[in-house]
């Protein structure tokens, strides 16, 4: 019986969000991930632009259970929001901002 419910939840009520966050290393290092993008964007093409437009290093890596995932160095958040919003890449609200 729980199986149709199930079935019912996940595709009605969940929508694709895009999760930004916010992970601290060492002191004041910080790493910025974001995953949720939709397959059939390249990763590693988005991750070059955002590599570009903000001066900092990144790398794209290949989670089991998440997926693909893009690491960023620093505090990036409020950046790759507005990148992937004028981009036309997510909508402002299927993007989830997290962290601190």
């Amino acid at each position: 019986p729980f199986a149709e419910a199930n079935a019912d939840d996940s595709g009605a009520g969940a929508k694709d969000y895009v999760h930004v966050r916010v992970q601290q290393r060492n002191g004041r290092k910080s790493l910025t991930t974001v995953q949720g993008l939709k397959k059939e964007y390249s990763y590693s093409k988005i991750q070059k632009d955002l590599k570009k437009e903000f001066c900092c290093n990144g790398t794209v890596v290949q989670d089991p259970e998440l997926g693909q995932v893009i690491q960023l160095q620093g505090d990036q958040r409020k950046n790759v929001s507005t990148f992937l919003i004028q981009s036309g890449i997510a909508k402002k609200e299927n993007i989830k901002i997290h962290g601190f």
